[in-house]
């Protein structure tokens, strides 16, 4: 290749394809080429304005790594000047004031570069969950996108000292029929979908400590709470009547269902006396707020 003409080089590639394997993957692999330059020319624009913008004196690769697909573009052609483990740690301070009210602190077990899936990171959380599933998976979704954001080489996140949802009970699971009267077990729920996440505008955020505020995301009711140093984002309904939040009263750290006065603790996963609230993934990282919305959320309601 060298001194050749990529392009033209590209050109016969996709040529030779379109004659060995048929139009439609010619025409597909015309849309991969497009969606690549895209993200190149992309990564080049930004790399040339935050360069012109940059203070003088400032660091130009500090400056670079500071834009997500800026910083990508460095990973991919191992040119970051952070390793592996630095970024993992970056992405974990960034999680840790809001993994404190779901599960305590977490740790790095290991990384295992040479898993037959793909670089494998392993962490081990101290503290528990509450018990509560829900909350339970939304700490691993809020550690995936935080470490995905920063260390997107790692390929598969195991994570040691969360609660799990309570097991079914194996006998009723294994007779060939319930007895009679006897309703029928429910079959294994499916794992749950990967969440959307999205970046949430400051007009939609609670303007100031001890507010809430409901927030619409593809048809999904969130109500946002904000407490000092932290924001908390949850399911717009109570899981003891059903009734909506947007009501509620917020007595310090605590959440008063309007409908039935069940009461809740923010702070720590929505946990009640009987049920919890559901929360939902939520990171805030350089002025900017994401929150996570799981597919199946409005299910049930």
């Amino acid at each position: 290749m060298a001194g050749a003409d990529p392009g033209a080089h590209i050109g016969e590639l996709l040529d030779r394809l379109g004659r060995e394997a048929g139009p439609r993957a010619r025409e597909t692999a015309d849309e991969l080429v497009r969606s690549v330059v895209e993200f190149y020319g992309e990564g080049l624009a930004r790399t040339v304005r935050l360069l012109r913008s940059a203070p003088a004196g400032s660091d130009p690769l500090a400056v670079l790594t500071a834009d997500e697909l800026v910083g990508d573009l460095l990973i991919l052609h191992d040119l970051h000047p952070d390793d592996t483990m630095t970024r993992v740690g970056q992405a974990l301070d960034k999680v840790r004031p809001y993994l404190g009210s779901h599960a305590g602190d977490v740790e790095v077990a290991g990384l295992d570069t040479d898993a037959a899936e793909g670089p494998t990171l392993r962490l081990r959380l101290r503290g528990s969950c509450d018990g509560c599933p829900s909350s339970t998976q939304t700490v691993r979704w809020t550690i995936e996108e935080a470490v995905a954001r920063l260390a997107p080489e790692i390929a598969h996140i195991e994570v040691e000292g969360v609660a799990e949802a309570p097991a079914e009970q194996p006998l009723l699971q294994i007779q060939p029929r319930p007895p009679d009267g006897t309703p029928a077990p429910p079959p294994p729920s499916a794992a749950p979908e990967p969440p959307h996440w999205h970046t949430l505008a400051a007009p939609a955020l609670p303007a100031h400590d001890r507010t809430t505020r409901v927030a619409d995301i593809d048809g999904n009711a969130l109500l946002l709470v904000r407490l000092p140093g932290n924001l908390y984002a949850y399911r717009d309904r109570c899981p003891g009547c059903g009734a909506d939040l947007r009501t509620a009263l917020l007595d310090g750290e605590f959440l008063s269902c309007a409908a039935c006065a069940a009461r809740f603790d923010v702070r720590h996963a929505g946990r009640g006396e009987d049920a919890h609230l559901e929360p939902l993934p939520l990171l805030e990282e350089d002025g900017a707020v994401r929150v996570a919305v799981p597919e199946l959320l409005g299910a049930g309601s």
